[in-house]
């Protein structure tokens, strides 16, 4: 299968996407079309573990050029890392109301379910294509993707991991994951600015002519490990499938019946992923973008404008505190017919005017495939409250977002006498472990603030009797290793990129031997 860029002009196999992780002309690559998946082979799916599920989805796109058998393999190796016996627990709440549970890797966020097949991809890609310089991850994160990406090619042979976030603009437990982070080859810092600042820059590092050819003089190439590459996109894809068919293999619904997903939404890879699954011929009704208090996406979907020209707000769910969502070029190109000029000329509109608008024929095919909403804090805080009390469920800040929008979308469907008789059913996307952000949880679940973040772990077991994950309780007891803060400046940020390519490894505290 080929890929093809957005913004046109280029056109490459699978593992040259992947290696590249974005277009020449700063363009994404999406496939030439979209494979799909027969009935006959959903119910081959239906029968098969999550690894192999993900494999069978993995190869419709990367088959031909990394083989089945080795996604087969790496799939099986990927998710032997998590947690229980399946890596992507469905989780039934009440009625036709489900969690999709994707919080039970490495690292404790949804982003472990594809950044710990990337390594292998990238590998296998690299050999393909006959790239012998090693590979220099570089990310820009708010919040998880950073930490998943530094686990997944923590030492792996070839590779260095660079990794910018926002200070100030992540969780308290999230920094220290990213901070404490071991291994030989990975470089952290944090940007004075926020998740636009940090991303702004490193797209503009990928587009610099001078910055990457003083990268191949040294041996060195750029990759992404953000969901701008295809090969953290595409893994993703697998969990809706898997949703679908444990809710078809326990008897919720009959093959061919449509359902509802609701993805708290940030920079608009993961619920691409849900999108891209309904291309391939899964029966989904509507993909539910729920978004926090930074709502340009619900704005969006709402006027068929995109504008950035607005204040920007921390909030308890920050993964998703995000104006210049990423992935939504990707779907610009699909509902425009695949019109690369335009799809480019809205880009370079996004970045000169702060805004670009669709069309109302655009604007028709979002509207039948897509719900956007928002909720605020308290909205947000209400929804966690009210399903722990009710059912004794607790959720992490950025599935509580999800659930108070997916409320909102409920009041929307068929009603009679104020009843819902919609039945179809609703798959929540839960994409945290509570405890990444314990004070923001027991707050909401409680009214209690603490000021500390393992005392709000504790209060938290204690009010709960979830068990907090071992990798998040042994941060307390580390010394942080990554302490640089650079100033929202291309050339700052890129010293320290040299710096770290030239071999200045931030050495491992003298405690941690200890």
């Amino acid at each position: 299968m080929y890929f093809i860029s957005t913004r046109g002009g280029e056109k490459v196999t699978g593992a040259q996407a992947i290696v590249q992780g974005l277009a020449k002309n700063g363009g994404l690559f999406v496939p030439e079309k979209f494979p799909k998946i027969s009935d006959l082979e959903m119910e081959e799916l239906a029968q098969m573990n999550y690894p192999e599920r993900a494999a069978f989805v993995l190869g419709k796109y990367l088959a031909d050029d990394l083989g089945a058998d080795y996604l087969k393999e790496i799939c099986e190796k990927a998710y032997s890392t998590f947690t229980g016996k399946d890596p992507a627990p469905l989780v039934k709440i009440d009625g036709n109301l489900f969690v999709l549970e994707l919080f039970h890797g490495p690292t404790c966020a949804f982003k472990d379910m594809a950044l710990t097949v990337l390594p292998y991809l990238l590998k296998k890609s690299c050999e393909v294509t006959g790239i012998k310089e090693d590979i220099l991850i570089l990310a820009a994160t708010s919040g998880d993707t950073g930490k998943a990406a530094l686990e997944g090619f923590r030492d792996v042979a070839g590779t260095k991991v660079a990794v910018f976030y926002p200070d100030e603009g992540v969780a308290k437990m999230q920094r220290l994951q990213m901070c404490v982070q071991e291994g030989g080859n990975v470089f952290v810092a944090a940007v004075r600015g926020n998740f636009d600042d940090c991303q702004r820059a490193v797209k503009k590092m990928f587009a610099s002519e001078e910055f990457n050819e003083r990268l191949a003089q040294k041996g060195v190439r750029l990759s992404s490990a953000n969901s701008i590459n295809f090969g953290r996109l595409a893994p993703q894809i697998a969990y809706y499938f898997s949703a679908y068919l444990d809710l078809y293999t326990s008897g919720q619904i009959q093959m061919g019946d449509k359902i509802d997903f609701v993805v708290p939404t940030g920079n608009f890879g993961d619920i691409l992923a849900g999108w891209y699954a309904k291309q391939m011929g899964l029966p989904v009704r509507k993909l539910v973008c729920a978004s926090n208090r930074n709502k340009v996406l619900a704005d969006f979907f709402e006027k068929g404008v995109y504008d950035v020209k607005r204040s920007f707000h921390r909030t308890m769910s920050p993964s998703m505190d995000i104006l210049v969502s990423s992935n939504l070029e990707r779907l610009l190109f699909e509902i425009s017919g695949r019109n690369a000029k335009l799809t480019a000329e809205r880009m370079t509109n996004l970045a000169e005017k702060k805004e670009y608008s669709i069309t109302q024929k655009e604007k028709a095919i979002l509207d039948e495939e897509f719900f956007g909403g928002f909720a605020s804090e308290d909205d947000m805080i209400e929804a966690m409250y009210e399903t722990f009390e009710e059912y004794g469920y607790a959720m992490d800040t950025h599935t509580g977002v999800a659930l108070s929008v997916c409320e909102k979308y409920r009041e929307t469907l068929e009603k009679e006498d104020d009843e819902i008789i919609d039945k179809t059913p609703i798959v929540v996307l839960s994409t945290a472990n509570p405890y990444k952000f314990p004070q923001d949880v027991l707050y909401s679940l409680s009214g209690n603030d603490v000021k500390d973040s393992f005392k709000g772990i504790k209060r938290l077991h204690l009010l709960t009797a979830m068990k907090p994950p071992k990798s998040l309780m042994d941060l307390r007891y580390r010394s942080l290793r990554f302490k640089t803060v650079v100033d929202n400046d291309l050339n700052k940020m890129a010293t320290e990129i040299f710096k770290f390519v030239d071999g200045e490894i931030v050495p491992v505290p003298a405690d941690w031997k200890k």
